[in-house]
């Protein structure tokens, strides 16, 4: 997996997008990218996701910008943007794949908050539809972020967790890591 896989949230209205913002980094961090981009003016989403990151793990980097044309504009590297208009992802994943993780390539993953400017479709190098209908752009990120990184995403190890989530049928179970170390005969 490469070690720049970049989701660049475009625009966000505080007071009504806080919650859509925040999830657009959670959804990014827990499925494989390396780092989230936030509007400037998203500092309480940004808190929230370094905040889960310091409990649950890493490694995962937030960032505040208000420069989000430029920064999209100079990537070095390849752009995916996801939007409903785009080619379909299962149209262009393989080659996707093969120009961004596979070679080591930066990838930035615009996901748009409010009405996406056209020189962002412009900048992208790949416009990419997740089912080509209305839906939720955490929703659309999660199947694109699962779809390139071929599900390995979800066998991740996080490092410097304060707690983990152990998978059972039913019921909650959160545990501290040393517990875990000490019940498979660590420290």
């Amino acid at each position: 997996m490469t070690d720049d896989v970049v989701v660049l949230r475009y625009g966000h209205r505080p007071g009504r997008d806080d919650r859509m913002t925040t999830h657009v980094g959670l959804t990014a961090r827990a499925l494989g990218a390396d780092r989230v981009v936030l509007p400037d003016n998203a500092g309480q989403s940004a808190e929230t996701i370094r905040d889960i990151t310091d409990r649950f793990g890493g490694p995962f980097a937030v960032e505040l910008r208000d420069d989000q044309r430029a920064y999209t504009r100079n990537w070095d590297g390849t752009v995916a943007h996801l939007t409903m208009y785009g080619e379909r992802v299962q149209d262009v994943e393989a080659d996707l794949r093969a120009d961004s993780v596979a070679s080591d390539t930066p990838l930035l993953v615009v996901v748009g908050g409010e009405k996406v400017p056209f020189d962002f479709y412009e900048a992208a190098d790949y416009n990419v539809g997740v089912t080509n209908q209305p839906h939720s752009e955490v929703a659309g990120l999660a199947v694109f972020l699962d779809r390139l990184f071929e599900g390995e995403e979800l066998e991740r190890e996080w490092e410097g967790a304060d707690r983990v989530v152990l998978p059972q049928e039913t019921g909650k179970k959160v545990v501290d890591p040393g517990d875990l170390e000490r019940e498979d005969g660590g420290e």
